[in-house]
């Protein structure tokens, strides 16, 4: 092998080899160095000093252009390997490459000979680069031995062959999967902690069927906020909630939790839901100015077949009829939680028996290649054909918007279908209701109606007792603290029997511990005693209600 033609055509020669034709020696080129570096040039005697020898200050030692290419090579502290002819054979390996892989023989082709350019997945690149005549480079492969190389292949021109460069990458390869496992285990920390903040198993009310979906972004996206949950308010009426805290980490869910920790608290004041994104709006500021929330919260009640909703800058409620048609929820929706100086409001959507209801967040809907209005109704598409149980129809929709467990963004979808009752199903609910004038006739009215009513549905005689006393004793209370209009309302389902009075005061009831002497003062107490639950909320047109409910055997 030629070395020193080769030695023409390794990277920086040619300047130097430009630099001969132009100054016919070296004694020349030394001196042109030092009248570029300032300093006087040297004898002539010095200038003809012998090669390799050091003629003056900072002048350096032996030039490319009196060394051979095997000296050159020999010198490079990274491997090097000369490959030659269309079988690879080996030409020479620098004494950096017999250290790094064993030694080589010389004419041998390189896939019996050299191993390790298969581990590094260099062999099949050669004869690549002699087609192509283009350099191709392996990035950090590791071999048997434990490092890693970043292997360059170049041709060299009119040699047919290719020159090895392997860089040692070890160090950089290890630092950067160190990097690796603190990022997977700060994303996997963060998923652990975003899943023990959401519900663990969702509440089933007795009129709704409802699945929920939570799938973290791909592991190239940090887990986001994203948050759902169920909450039974008593009388049979379900809370929705929904919502994305704008962020990333361990912080972002952290946030979540703290909100949906809070919204469980406020709904259990039983309050409107405009009031309740009021109050998360307020925290979310007090928690953390910087995180920026969306937040939809929907109350369901059954005897009105709607659901009345409040956003804070969340996408719109889908609901799906029965037929197929599907409703997009209307404003009202305010600004994200934690903007501050915004008064809410509430709007409602029918849900009516047969259809389903989708709350979900923008992971489902936003792609970067179009405008998210496109996206949401490319899921009230998806929707529209989804039929089936809720676990079902949320797999379908995750399906039909192209979630992957490599998407980009945290998804979370919230199903809720409102089943149409025929049959034997339907006869486990009821409703009886009667209008009370007031005066002294209304408590007996009121108790001769609820055992007619209890009586029709067939409930054994001591739930029969028990839910007589309770309609007496929360008719008692309306009258004596309540005002006109008053109504009384039986409703009755698979599993439990609920009673409910309302009145136009608004004046809520509490439970206190009556003296021996009063007369009065005991009736929520005896309530709350016999039933297995109570409450009492105000109504949306003024006025109160007051609820209780009785389990049912099984």
């Amino acid at each position: 092998m030629n070395f020193t033609r080769w030695s023409a055509r390794l990277p920086g020669t040619q300047r130097r080899a430009a630099a001969r034709d132009d100054r016919s020696s070296v004694p020349a080129a030394r001196a042109e160095y030092a009248r570029t570096e300032g300093t006087p040039a040297q004898p002539d005697d010095a200038a003809q000093a012998p090669s390799g020898t050091a003629t003056g200050e900072g002048l350096p030692g032996p030039a490319l252009d009196d060394l051979s290419a095997r000296e050159i090579l020999g010198r490079l502290p990274a491997p090097v390997a000369l490959l030659h002819g269309p079988d690879h054979r080996v030409a020479y390996v620098n004494d950096a490459y017999e250290a790094a892989f064993g030694p080589r023989p010389s004419g041998v082709p390189a896939a019996e000979a050299m191993p390790e350019l298969d581990r590094l997945s260099v062999l099949p690149l050669l004869d690549q680069v002699l087609r192509s005549g283009t350099p191709r480079t392996v990035k950090s492969r590791r071999t048997a031995e434990g490092g890693s190389y970043t292997v360059t292949c170049t041709p060299i021109a009119g040699e047919d062959g290719v020159l090895v460069y392997a860089a040692d990458v070890t160090d950089h390869a290890e630092a950067a999967e160190r990097l690796r496992t603190s990022e997977r285990r700060h994303r996997e920390t963060a998923v652990t902690l975003q899943r023990s903040l959401l519900p663990q198993e969702l509440e089933q009310p007795d009129d709704l069927r409802i699945a929920a979906t939570y799938q973290p972004g791909g592991t190239d996206a940090a887990v986001g906020g994203d948050w759902y949950d169920v909450i039974t308010l008593g009388a049979g009426r379900t809370a929705l909630v929904i919502g994305d805290v704008m962020g990333r980490g361990v912080r972002a869910a952290a946030v979540m939790g703290q909100l949906r920790t809070a919204v469980r608290a406020y709904a259990r004041l039983d309050l409107p839901p405009h009031e309740v994104i009021q109050l998360l709006d307020v925290l979310a500021a007090e928690i953390d100015a910087s995180q920026i929330a969306t937040c939809v919260y929907a109350v369901h009640d059954p005897n009105e077949g709607q659901l009345v909703y409040a956003s804070a800058g969340h996408l719109p409620i889908l609901v799906r009829d029965e037929d197929g048609t599907v409703h997009r929820a209307a404003d009202p929706t305010g600004p994200p939680l934690g903007t501050g100086g915004w008064v809410h409001t509430s709007g409602t959507i029918a849900l009516p028996p047969g259809s389903t209801a989708v709350l979900y967040t923008d992971g489902l809907v936003e792609r970067r290649s179009e405008d998210i209005d496109e996206g949401v109704a490319s899921l009230a598409r998806a929707l529209s054909g989804a039929k089936g149980s809720p676990q079902v129809v949320c797999d379908r929709l995750i399906r039909s918007l192209g979630v992957t467990a490599e998407h980009d963004d945290d998804v979370a979808v919230l199903v809720v279908q409102h089943p149409a009752r025929t049959g034997a199903d339907a006869e486990l609910f009821h409703n009886a209701a009667l209008d009370l004038l007031g005066g002294i006739e209304a408590a007996p009215r009121a108790r001769a109606f609820a055992t007619g009513v209890l009586t029709s549905w067939r409930f054994p005689v001591e739930l029969r007792d028990l839910g007589v006393l309770a309609t007496s004793e929360l008719v008692a209370n309306s009258l004596q603290h309540g005002s006109p209009p008053m109504r009384l309302g039986l409703r009755r389902t698979d599993r439990r029997l609920i009673i409910e009075v309302t009145d136009g005061d608004d004046h809520l009831p509490r439970r206190r511990q009556a003296e021996p002497a009063d007369e009065a003062g005991r009736g929520i107490s005896i309530i709350a005693s016999i039933a297995t639950s109570w409450g009492s909320r105000r109504t949306p047109g003024g006025g109160k209600a007051v609820w209780c409910e009785f389990a049912l055997p099984q």
